[in-house]
């Protein structure tokens, strides 16, 4: 039997150790084959493709593990798993992310954040998400297994989605999310998930990750410390919901446990819920993974506290049920087994769940036995996705307000007149291409941001100027390429820094390249300089010269993904050696006008997404006064405002006003944005305001002064696009809110405080800004003939509810409904309750047009949690059915009576 081999890249097989190999039979008269591959199978296992996929990857997965030394089990418990040559086993980094899109692997469709896609209100539509993105990861994993690559983010292995709650819009990490309903996450997850893991009955198309698992929603800057206390109510009503239905309901293949503890003891570590509730009460079969060195908490000084040392968190970790490690703690496992804190057993069942995904992959088949293996790449980037894309960011956007400029009477601000001579198109966010794309993205091949979109709508008839108005926030640069005009390079002609590439990672050798680059901005994508391949290792020196335009105090930094460092005058500024994600850095620095400056740049590759940025600001014109002037040349001013990922998302090293550690502590625009927005409107001029953010905002001001007000979150790869279809009119917005806007944060209590009680807009007594489900339309849709197929409802038993509506278009153009039901039950179950979503439809209807909306209500939906029981039951009495345009706006009700 001819064996194909490894690439060099992962080592080859002793010739002694064949022998060691052990052959298996999946029955009598059945074929040998090999227990694992490489790069490839010979034709012995291709014909053995199994029937049944569970059973049979159960027991060769048991053999396998037979046959590894503890040291070789041990090392598998990794997520960066190296090979083990004797047994065929090729290494595999567990850790990749498509949390909308693929991420951080070269080229790929990016889609809006994830609480983008949630504004969307369309299952469906996840699914088509989902599948496009999973067509890009197995086309990607494909090229680069055919290269002999299995680095990180080049698996099948997502740690999406990120289904945590979001209790409280200071969090910075809610933009990762689905938003504030344990509902909406649910089902927008479970069509997510499908469409990740695909239909296959034997493979997963990739594995997805339900996270982070299971009362997690910040404050970032806390997280591997913090202790977190709720009720049961609490617990199995909000926080436990989403999980369960993606692993009982979408078959989730993985889940990944939370850095905080949970009552006391660390979510990687908790018996409640690892074994208790996920393994135990919800049968889950999966495999755990920590979050990324959460179990080091469980040890270091200052943490958790639940051990003495790594050995004993590895131990706890392992015997809770955390399978795989993302971090360092688990090699610490070997003086475990060797203290006796944990036995082989404890690592065979961890290892039969890791190797039972490997294998439900497809990882050790021939790959014409596997369906998704001949998935071309070609997909990447196709046009369909592009359109895809678009098509998602269109349905993401929400219209908060459309009302007539000032007093007047008549048409709304929106849709925008297409005869207008001239628009400004002012603030922080209207050309910022990293405002679209959010945390945890991928790299587009084409980007759009609103400025762009807005220019090429309005064509050449309309006069689009552009001004910054002013930073994003105060204490934050804003950062652009430094221009070639700025650069002279050490050697060579022309304007720039010159270059020198290298074949490896360590500018070791002689140059490969030697040229002049104008300027360092490179998004190298699918190809890398020195030998066109895709992920191929390189290293690059840039030298030169920086000259100043003005004095004053700048801001130089540089982004880059993977390792990097910086020398200015001689004196290193900026080092980094990370190949886990992008990252920038910056320091600050007084320069003369006309004054020139020595510059090194170091950059090594070893990852799918190289890229390098040298960035800075100059010292600031008025911004504020040129945005004034192009605001009075104007008919109309489009203000972009908002945030982005640079201020909110996963535990950032920020502490500015407003800001902190990746979360907020106010819902206000920033400052700046504030005061650029006063003054714009001071000039009498009809404007627009573009909102853009990961969550809620409290934009009081702008709700009571600005007539329109548009909310794109980060809308992705075709953000742009989709901003200006909206506001001229060519589609028409049916986004709606997965999240309440509240007024202040003083409506809110304590971030630290994990109870539901006035919190969300099922617990809010106050008045929210906007509510959750809001969303407007240029056209009007009426609601009519609800009615239930029964007037009372018998619990445990299989009854299901039927709840119609119909619901007409009345207005003159096609527009997008989001049919919204909620709960309300007055006669039982939690006080604190006001309503609670249990259905939803997105529908489209052109003008005049009619459609009835079904619905279906079971157990299960009703179903809230007994403190008497102990359980979650259907409370008696009287329940309320509603039907509404959001939860704040119902339109028809009526009684059922539960029995």
């Amino acid at each position: 039997m001819e064996k194909k081999g490894f690439s060099s890249k992962e080592g080859t097989e002793d010739k002694d150790n064949i022998s060691r190999r052990q052959f298996l039979k999946r029955g009598a008269g059945s074929a040998a084959f090999w227990v694992l591959a490489g790069s490839g199978l010979s034709s012995a296992v291709s014909s053995c493709a199994p029937e049944n996929s569970e059973s049979e990857f159960s027991g060769r997965v048991e053999e396998l593990i037979a046959e590894m030394s503890p040291e070789e089990k041990i090392s598998q418990l990794r997520y960066d798993a190296p090979a083990i040559p004797r047994l065929d086993i090729p290494k595999y980094n567990w850790w990749n992310e498509c949390l909308h899109g693929v991420g951080r692997a070269g080229y790929a469709t990016v889609f809006p954040q994830a609480m983008g896609m949630a504004a969307t209100w369309n299952a469906p539509l996840f699914q088509q998400m989902a599948n496009a993105i999973s067509d890009e990861a197995r086309a990607k994993h494909q090229a680069f297994r055919e290269e002999g690559r299995r680095d990180i983010y080049m698996g099948l292995t997502f740690w999406t989605p990120n289904i945590n709650i979001v209790r409280d819009p200071r969090w910075g990490r809610g933009q990762e999310t689905y938003g504030e309903d344990p509902y909406l996450t649910g089902s927008l997850a479970n069509s997510f998930i499908n469409g990740l893991q695909g239909e296959d009955p034997d493979y997963h198309k990739v594995v997805a990750t339900s996270k982070h698992f299971a009362v997690y929603s910040g404050p970032e800057p806390l997280r591997h410390e913090m202790n977190v206390e709720v009720s049961d109510r609490d617990l199995w009503d909000t926080y436990l919901p989403a999980f369960e239905t993606t692993i009982k309901d979408a078959g989730v293949a993985s889940v990944m446990c939370a850095y905080n503890s949970f009552r006391g003891m660390p979510c990687c570590g908790s018996d409640p819920l690892m074994k208790a509730i996920l393994r135990n009460d919800w049968g889950f079969e999966g495999y755990v993974v920590s979050d990324c060195w959460a179990i080091n908490d469980f040890y270091e000084e200052g943490r958790h506290g639940a051990s003495e040392t790594a050995a004993e968190a590895a131990a706890l970790a392992l015997q809770t049920g955390t399978d795989l490690n993302c971090g360092n703690s688990y090699p610490h496992l070997q003086e475990a087994l060797e203290r006796e804190l944990i036995t082989e057993e404890d690592l065979d069942n961890a290892l039969h769940r890791l190797f039972e995904a490997r294998f439900k992959l497809g990882l050790f088949e021939d790959p014409e036995e596997v369906p998704y293996s001949d998935i071309p790449y070609s997909v990447v980037d196709s046009e369909e996705h592009r359109e895809l894309a678009l098509q998602a960011a269109r349905e993401s956007m929400v219209l908060l307000k459309n009302e007539p400029v000032g007093d007047q009477d008549g048409q709304p601000v929106l849709p925008l007149d297409r005869n207008l001579d001239s628009i400004a198109v002012i603030g922080p966010n209207a050309d910022n291409y990293w405002t679209m794309l959010g945390n945890y993205h991928g790299t587009p091949a084409l980007l759009t941001t609103a400025l762009a979109g807005i220019q090429a709508k309005a064509g050449d008839s309309t006069e689009v100027s552009y001004a910054e108005g002013c930073r994003m926030a105060e204490g934050v640069p804003t950062l652009n390429p430094v221009e070639s005009a700025y650069l002279t390079p050490a050697e060579g002609e022309g304007d720039g820094l010159y270059a020198e590439y290298f074949d490896n990672r360590d500018w070791e050798g002689e140059p490969q390249i030697t040229r002049v680059d104008s300027a360092v901005d490179f998004v190298w994508r699918d190809d890398t300089p020195v030998t066109g391949k895709l992920a191929d290792y390189f290293s690059v020196r840039w030298t030169g010269q920086l000259e100043a335009p003005v004095s004053g105090r700048y801001t130089l930094g540089f982004n880059g993904f993977n390792g990097y460092r910086l020398s200015f005058e001689g004196e290193k500024k900026i080092e980094r050696d990370l190949d886990h994600e992008p990252w920038h850095e910056t320091f600050e620095v007084d320069l003369e006008a006309g004054g020139t400056y020595d510059i090194t740049i170091e950059y090594f590759n070893r990852g799918p997404d190289p890229r390098a940025h040298l960035v800075w600001q100059v010292p600031q014109n008025d911004l504020l006064a040129e945005a004034k002037e192009a605001a009075r040349s104007a008919e109309a001013v489009i203000l972009c405002l908002g945030l982005n990922a640079k201020l909110e998302g996963e535990e950032m090293d920020l502490d500015v006003e407003g800001f902190k550690g990746g979360d907020r502590t106010s819902l206000s625009l920033p400052a700046p944005q504030i005061e650029l927005m006063k003054e714009i409107y001071a000039l009498d001029k009809p404007v627009v305001l573009v909102l853009m953010s990961g969550s809620a905002l409290a934009v009081n001001w702008a709700d009571e002064h600005i007539p329109a007000i548009l909310h794109a979150w980060y809308g992705g790869q075709a953000g742009g696009r989709a901003i200006a279809d909206v506001l001229f009119g060519d589609y028409n917005p049916g986004g709606r809110l997965p999240v309440t806007f509240y007024k202040s944060v003083e409506d809110l209590p304590d971030f630290t405080n994990y109870d539901m009680d006035n919190r969300t807009y099922r617990y809010l007594k106050a008045e929210p800004l906007y509510a959750f489900g809001h969303g407007l339309s240029y056209t009007y849709f009426e609601y009519d003939n609800l009615s239930l197929s029964s007037d009372s409802f018998q619990t445990d038993s299989d009854t299901e509810l039927e709840v119609g509506v119909e619901v007409t278009n009345t207005g003159e153009v096609h527009g997008d409904e989001v049919v919204q039901l909620y709960i309300r039950y007055p006669e039982g179950g939690d006080s604190r309750l006001n309503h609670a979503l249990k259905g939803y439809h997105r529908i489209s209807l052109d003008a005049g047009q009619s459609k009835t909306v079904t619905f279906r209500v079971n157990d299960k939906t009703l179903a809230q949690w007994n403190e008497e029981e102990g359980s979650k039951s259907v409370p008696g009495g009287r329940a309320e059915i509603r039907i509404g345009r959001s939860s704040d706006d119902i339109v028809l009700t009526k009684s059922l009576k539960i029995i």
